[in-house]
């Protein structure tokens, strides 16, 4: 793996590349393979870490949508249903399979649900995770032993995916780099330059770590960056009208004693007509989640204490287990960047999760979407690029591109090593070459000091908030516990980046703000 130098100077010997992507999460980085894939000059700016915003908050599932097919849209629940088994195909190092149980209260929701499921089972085709079955009540207490049992009638078993946001993100960085693409994060994109006719010829960038500036020519340019589309927009056309509605969700973590099973609870419908998942993750429970209507986009949202009393009340009408705030170990919000329909829309779980592209000169915009389907959404970018742009023979697809830290089987490791796939050896091999690497950075959890050293020297980590939060997760796993970990893992790291005192405190002191958004108090 390159270092950051190296990236840089690779930038600065390249005065001209095909396609020029803004933003780093889920979008950004799907067309960034794609283009790199199909052999274009590649490359993309992150103006935080890859995945900072709403692509390392999502639920962790990566699934065809229950819920939509309860809305009648199943060509949206089919295309997910594809992209769900080619990611299973394409990284089955972050790919879990998931069995979850709808609880039912009532004799006919049994019913209902089973044959609802056996059309998702159908639809699931050659991708299918499994067949979906009616179990009796006293089978559910078995397999869910804190689920409440007054009125409980029966339940239906599913199968879904999970997987690891955040680190599928950085694979695809990964990914897009080894096929010829160039992704840095930390440079942000501050202003473009056109010609005569309104075309965009370059950008200006500024590298937020060396405060240095660049000038980047392309010959098309994707604006991939979520809740933020409009500021791109505006920055191209300062009169752009507003196309992104910003919904909130929110998930709260929790010890793994109020679920006590591998299987994962879906509730179909919550008090507001909402879906609710209670779902096993790295050793802990999340649940979630919220859809909250916000006016304007935060890289770092608060969750609503009315969001967080909601999911409270809602898992604690179906276990018997009683949450409270207290056992909330970290609640994380995100932003979702739905597509605005036509008319202002208030309610946002009926706003379509569906993407949009927007076309403008060379300026292409994506728009909604969501995880599961990040790799169609790229395919559809770059069928715009290929149809209107940038002409080519290539007609390589992303199907069946292996995502970096892809294995053929599922590792047989502790859960700390399970994410690095193909990379696993080699971070094993780091860790022994250095009694020190062995040392855990916090007493309760496992990762270790060499984590940190791969992280900065492989996975492009630049601060503790990286390492913390997205290379481990512990900052979504336990917020207390990164707090607590953070003064280690800054000297580790200004070790390694060639840092001084003033930047470890610095990195401290900002850390623990920012875990002020995850701790409840």
């Amino acid at each position: 793996m390159k270092n950051r130098s190296e990236l840089i100077a690779q930038l600065e010997a390249t005065p001209d590349w095909d396609v020029v992507i803004i933003g780093g999460g889920a979008s950004g980085l799907g067309i960034a393979v794609d283009a790199a894939a199909k052999g274009f000059k590649t490359v993309l700016f992150e103006q935080y870490d890859f995945a900072k915003g709403t692509s390392s908050k999502s639920t962790k599932l990566v699934h065809g949508g229950v819920r939509y097919l309860a809305q009648g849209n199943i060509r949206l629940v089919m295309e997910a249903l594809r992209e769900r088994g080619l990611l299973e195909e394409n990284a089955k190092h972050l790919f879990k399979k998931q069995e979850f149980i709808i609880p039912n209260y009532t004799w006919w929701s049994g019913p209902y649900y089973a044959i609802g499921l056996k059309l998702y089972d159908l639809l699931s085709k050659k991708f299918s995770l499994g067949t979906s079955k009616w179990i009796g009540k006293k089978k559910v207490q078995k397999l869910l032993p804190t689920i409440k049992n007054d009125h409980l009638e029966s339940g239906v078993s599913y199968f879904d995916g999970q997987f690891d946001d955040a680190r599928l993100a950085l694979n695809l960085a990964q990914t897009s780099l080894e096929l010829g693409g160039l992704p840095l994060n930390y440079m942000k994109v501050t202003a473009f330059e056109k010609s005569a006719t309104e075309q965009i010829t370059a950008v200006e960038i500024t590298d937020t770590e060396t405060n240095k500036q660049y000038k980047v020519k392309g010959k098309v340019f994707i604006n991939a960056t979520g809740i933020f589309t409009d500021s791109i927009l505006k920055m191209y056309l300062p009169n752009h009208k507003k196309t992104v509605v910003p919904s909130q969700g929110i998930h709260l973590m929790l010890d793994p004693s109020f679920l006590q099973s591998d299987k994962a609870i879906m509730i179909p419908k919550t008090s507001d007509g909402r879906v609710l998942f209670i779902i096993p993750w790295h050793n802990k429970v999340i649940a979630g989640t919220t859809d909250t209507l916000i006016k304007k986009p935060k890289i770092e949202p608060t969750p609503l204490a009315e969001e967080i009393d909601f999911i409270l009340d809602t898992i604690n009408t179906y276990l018997t287990k009683k949450a409270e705030r207290k056992d909330v170990l970290s609640v994380f919000s995100g932003l979702r960047p739905l597509a605005k329909p036509g008319k202002e829309e208030t309610n946002t779980k009926e706003v379509s999760r569906s993407h949009k592209i927007i076309s403008d000169k060379n300026l292409i915009s994506i728009i909604g979407g969501k995880w599961t389907t990040y790799r169609k959404m790229a395919e559809d970018v770059m069928e715009v690029v290929t149809n209107d742009f940038l002409q080519t023979d290539d007609t390589t697809s992303t199907k069946h591109i292996a995502i970096h830290g892809n294995i053929s089987e599922p590792l047989l490791c502790e859960d700390r090593l399970s994410f690095y796939g193909s990379d696993f050896q080699k971070v094993l091999d780091l860790e022994s070459s250095n009694p020190e690497y062995a040392t855990k950075i916090h007493s309760e959890y496992p990762y270790t000091i060499g984590q940190v050293v791969w992280a900065v020297r492989n996975e492009m980590a630049l601060s503790i908030e990286d390492f913390l939060s997205r290379r481990i997760r512990l900052l979504l796993l336990d917020a207390k516990a990164a707090k607590e970990a953070a003064p280690l893992v800054a000297e580790v790291m200004a070790k390694e980046l060639d840092k001084d005192a003033a930047w470890i405190t610095n990195q401290i002191y900002e850390f623990n703000a920012l875990t002020e958004k995850y701790i409840l108090h």
